[in-house]
This record gives C-alpha cells, sequence and structure tokens, in this order.
C-alpha cells in the first residue's frame, strides 16, 4: 500500500530542477519528453540561457516548446562570456511575462540561478546575501560570473527598464 500525496511530479526529474514560485521555475536541460511535462504543468513560456552546443541541447529546441504550445525565446549567453546586454534581455523578457508561467533553462542551471539573483537584486530590492543563497544550492560561481554580477549591477543607470515593476505594466 502506497501513503497518499507521495507520487513524485515528472518536473522534479529534470535536472537541477529549482521550483521558485507559483509561476517560476528554472532547471538545467530539458528533455523532449519532459518539455511536455513543462506544458503540462501549465507553464507558457520556455526562455533557454544555453548555447545550441550546450551539454545535452536540443537541435530542434524552439519545434518541440511550441508543438507543445509554449512560447520559446532564446538568449544564448557563453558560459565563459556572459555580458550584461543577455541580462538586460533577460531581464526585459521576464518581466514582460511577471502575470505568466515561465520555465527557464540552461544545461545545468547554473547561468539561470546567476542571472535570477542579478533579477532578485535588481528588480525585487533582495540583499546580495539573500539573492546567492539560491545560487550556492546549484553552484559556485566563479571569477568570470562574478564579474559579471557585478558589472549587472553597476549598470543599473544604462537600461530603460524601471528599477522597480510597475503595477500597471
Amino acid at each position: 500500500m502506497t501513503a497518499p500525496n507521495t507520487i513524485a511530479t515528472p518536473l522534479k526529474d529534470i535536472t537541477a530542477y529549482v521550483p521558485v514560485d507559483d509561476r517560476l521555475a528554472t532547471s538545467g536541460q530539458p528533455t523532449v519528453v519532459q518539455f511536455k511535462d513543462i506544458a503540462a504543468a501549465g507553464f507558457l513560456t520556455v526562455i533557454n540561457l544555453g548555447l545550441p552546443t550546450s551539454t545535452g541541447a536540443l537541435s530542434d529546441e524552439q519545434q518541440t516548446v511550441e508543438s507543445n504550445g509554449m512560447e520559446y525565446i532564446a538568449i544564448p549567453v557563453p558560459f565563459e562570456a556572459p555580458a550584461r546586454e543577455h541580462y538586460f534581455r533577460f531581464e526585459t523578457e521576464l518581466r514582460a511575462r511577471r502575470d505568466r508561467r515561465v520555465w527557464v533553462h540552461c544545461a545545468m542551471n547554473y547561468r539561470v540561478t546567476s542571472f535570477l539573483a542579478v533579477y532578485r537584486m535588481r528588480v525585487l530590492g533582495w540583499s546580495r546575501r539573500d539573492a546567492f543563497a539560491a545560487v550556492i544550492k546549484v553552484w559556485e560561481p566563479d571569477q568570470v560570473w562574478a564579474r559579471w554580477t557585478d558589472d549587472c549591477l553597476n549598470a543599473a543607470n544604462e537600461t530603460t527598464a524601471p528599477s522597480t515593476p510597475s503595477p500597471t505594466a
């Protein structure tokens, strides 16, 4: 006999899956079947920060995602050379979809957790310590990513995105 509610959801089996809140989840690279599970769970948009050459990348990911009824956004971020422009595009896309269920992934959830840490500090006003608590559960950023984080935070006045979300946007 099995206990009620002990059946695991298929999402927890996705590499480095992190449920952020009721509308946002992150992970490493999902498989074709896992994208079906993501859609079935009610996610409407997939943002991919990985490269087409990243570990496990799907050559037909956009088609796979769209065939499951989800919107697909690719922001390819070179792991050894992230740029603040990548972050500002991510912030713009995430802000525009703040009322939708969004799944963000890369190869291993390293890029994504770092992007979300910057988002939490810039947009949500979190402290650096609190924002990076989620990052260190997944990986330990190196010097490249530490410099990138500082660059994004120091460039706050160089983007047209408001520093706090507008309740009417």
